[in-house]
């Protein structure tokens, strides 16, 4: 099935940020009501208006989205007739979009709200160090495998030796990232970047450094998608969603296949075919960036460029403002902000160039944007291509 144009998305909401933690110490159910009063005053709707909800929610991690749609759904004073908590890490919300769309499609409601907070900075929590135990864990934790960081440095020495990547061009990553975050005025970091600075950061997990791992801040965002029909009468011009795909291909990463390819060579396939456009056709790209490396696999997986090409794909800044490749046009989760689960994030940043809105980071004539999320230790991908009309 194709959900192609089935919905589109007209509100978007965050909340602001002083040095990576929320303000007024605000917890986790109040800044996630913020995004969203915000994301629908941004669409010219109310919570009333609202009949799905869907939110990734992890239960008993302090801080870290950790409330279901149905306890969201109480605090916000929503009785919604569709729900959705589908949580497979920082990809989830590119999830909730696939599926907010086809329940939209289907009449099972008609105006969607997306919805994540944290406040791990604040609780100085950490996503992963803290997720549920699996039974697979005991081929890692015993050994001790620093999670997450761990499992992306074996990725990454992986690609380093079957490819010849360099240290140098994961940097590059980091660097143009950085660029970027400097032409947004909340990101967390803005400060000038080398390529230098990225390698003599202190060692976290060979081979990354520092400067190669997200940020950990607080944040909360909020997305509204709505029928056709609904869109008419929304503030905001539509941002449609033409093509969406999601898989996953392991949790701990010992189960991973293939440590340099990540499922989303299957998920992207899915959204370009949905979609009907090419690679050449997409004017800004938001992936997520966990990790240095984790951008580079992705890159390679999308197909943007073939497997073991990424290092010089993203060689000489050609991701940085100026570049052919606008890539991570916000500061991504190495610059602006990393609050556990980023996905949502990278949506609310295409929507925003797509309306241009984007200020001084602006991508001229950005049509299409292709978002890309990953949960979990390179564990599920969901990508969504948006475009405008």
């Amino acid at each position: 099935m194709s959900i192609k144009r089935a919905a589109a998305i007209v509100g978007v909401g965050d909340v602001e940020l002083e040095k990576g933690k929320v303000k007024h110490g605000h917890s986790v159910l109040q800044i996630q009501a913020i995004a969203a009063k915000r994301a629908l005053e941004d669409a010219g709707l109310s919570k009333d208006d609202v009949d799905g909800i869907f939110v990734a929610g992890l239960w008993g991690l302090p801080g870290i989205g950790s409330f279901p749609s149905v306890v969201v759904s109480e605090y916000l004073g929503i009785q919604p007739k569709y729900t959705d908590s589908t949580q497979i890490g920082g990809s989830a919300f590119e999830a909730h979009v696939g599926h907010a769309a086809a329940a939209i499609q289907s009449g099972l409601c008609e105006v969607a709200l997306i919805l994540y907070g944290s406040t791990q900075r604040s609780e100085k929590s950490r996503t992963l160090a803290g997720r549920p135990p699996v039974l697979t864990a005991q081929y890692e934790t015993p050994y001790g495998l620093p999670s997450p960081a761990g499992a992306y440095a074996m990725a990454a020495h992986r690609h380093m030796h079957q490819y010849g990547t360099r240290p140098e061009q994961l940097a590059e990553i980091a660097v143009a990232t950085r660029k970027w975050a400097q032409l947004n005025p909340h990101a967390t970091m803005r400060d000038h970047l080398t390529i230098e600075d990225v390698l003599t950061s202190p060692m976290i997990c060979d081979p990354l450094h520092l400067l190669d791992c997200c940020l950990v801040t607080d944040g909360a965002g909020a997305i509204v998608l709505v029928s056709a029909e609904r869109a008419k009468d929304c503030r905001k011009k539509p941002v449609w969603v033409l093509g969406q795909g999601e898989s996953h291909s392991h949790w701990s990463i010992q189960a991973m296949p293939d440590l340099t390819v990540t499922s989303a060579a299957v998920s992207g396939k899915r959204a370009f075919e949905m979609a009907g456009v090419t690679h050449d056709e997409i004017d800004v790209v938001q992936i997520y960036d966990s990790f240095t490396i984790t951008v580079l696999l992705t890159l390679e997986s999308l197909g943007f460029c073939k497997s073991g090409e990424g290092g010089d794909f993203v060689s000489n800044q050609r991701t940085a403002p100026g570049g052919d490749f606008p890539l991570n046009t916000n500061g991504g989760g190495l610059s602006y902000a990393h609050p556990g689960m980023y996905g949502i994030f990278l949506l609310i940043e295409a929507v925003r160039q797509l309306r241009e809105e984007a200020g001084e980071r602006q991508v001229k004539n950005s049509k299409i944007s292709l978002v890309a999320g990953t949960g979990g230790t390179l564990s599920s991908t969901s990508v969504v291509i948006l475009g405008r009309d």
